[in-house]
């Protein structure tokens, strides 16, 4: 056989095989030669490099991702979700909130307080939440869900008892609004018993599970959608440049939020808490990489859950800057 009949007789039959899905036997019939003279034809492809394999390792990229993360953020241990980029958004946070459900139930048990920040995630991880019997154990909410517009007490509510009902748990719900009119107020309320009780229980948290809200993320944070915030409250993040909120208290990219004005009418506990105790953090979608970089550098976050894009994304966009540190 000629040189270049077999260069275009390989390259054929590897069409066939590689790009068609055709057998050794049809492609045989297709060429009127053997089965043993394609299997050389195309043994010969391989050799030659004109068909190079590729082998791509679902498993392999999260993995590396992992450690890329947890080499520029003082995290205790990261878990990267594989999930297909062409997926969409929607699909990476079904597949985050599948993970997060089912790892949470390696994590929480008997005697043990759960504190919840609701939201879009953690809405989306209630619903896969798997059943486990435990005794004394409790789920706390922790941050206020009335607004002008409506008390949303039914939409934080149903999260919160999904919660406990997957775990047998005794729930504290927390009706408070999310923000107050004057911080004065909130201070006040701060004062009642009943309120202190639930804040108490907050600080005697074993565990705390939240997300990072974003204003403009393909799967709108609830907070963001559903009239929680007015226009002037837009128009104060803008001003204080603020890139994201846990359980609705904000911070910048810096990781501060001390002295941002919003924060004293805000529901949510001081973020401190999420510093001095067990935190997990469950993150999808890109619009919210620029607040968990700063949560990250904030220190608010011991443990993260987030889909591969989303890590990825985070890796590339602020990792030269990590770098140059």
């Amino acid at each position: 056989m000629e040189t270049t009949t077999k260069i275009n007789n390989a390259l054929r039959a590897a069409r066939m095989y590689y790009y068609q899905g055709m057998t050794s036997r049809a492609i045989a019939r297709e060429m009127n030669l053997s089965r043993s003279s394609i299997s050389r034809l195309l043994q010969y492809a391989r050799e030659k490099g004109y068909v190079e394999i590729h082998i791509i390792d679902p498993i392999e990229q999260p993995l590396r991702l992992e450690k890329d993360i947890l080499e520029h953020y003082p995290l205790r241990q990261v878990h990267v979700v594989p999930v297909s980029e062409i997926a969409g958004e929607a699909e990476w946070l079904e597949r985050t909130a599948q993970f997060a459900a089912k790892y949470l139930n390696t994590l929480f048990d008997s005697n043990m307080i759960l504190g919840i920040a609701w939201g879009t995630t953690l809405s989306a991880i209630s619903e896969h939440l798997l059943p486990k019997t435990t005794h004394n154990a409790q789920i706390v909410q922790l941050n206020g869900a009335g607004n002008t517009r409506t008390m949303g007490i039914e939409y934080a509510s149903e999260i919160i008892m999904r919660f406990a009902a997957c775990y047998q748990a005794r729930a504290h719900l927390f009706p408070v609004p999310t923000f107050f009119d004057y911080a004065s107020t909130k201070n006040a309320l701060w004062k009642e018993r009943s309120i202190q009780r639930i804040l108490q229980l907050q600080a005697e948290a074993d565990l705390l599970l939240f997300s990072i809200g974003a204003v403009n993320a393909g799967v709108p944070s609830h907070v963001y959608a559903g009239g929680y915030l007015e226009e002037s409250d837009l128009q104060a993040i803008r001003r204080s440049q603020i890139v994201g909120d846990i359980a609705t208290v904000f911070f910048r990219e810096d990781g501060s939020f001390e002295d941002i004005p919003l924060n004293q009418r805000a529901s949510g506990p001081n973020l401190n808490l999420f510093r001095d105790k067990a935190s997990i953090c469950v993150v999808s979608g890109l619009a919210k990489v620029r607040g968990l970089h700063a949560a990250l550098k904030g220190g608010f976050i011991k443990e993260l859950i987030v889909d591969e894009p989303t890590a990825r994304a985070l890796i590339e966009e602020y990792s030269p800057a990590l770098n140059a540190q």
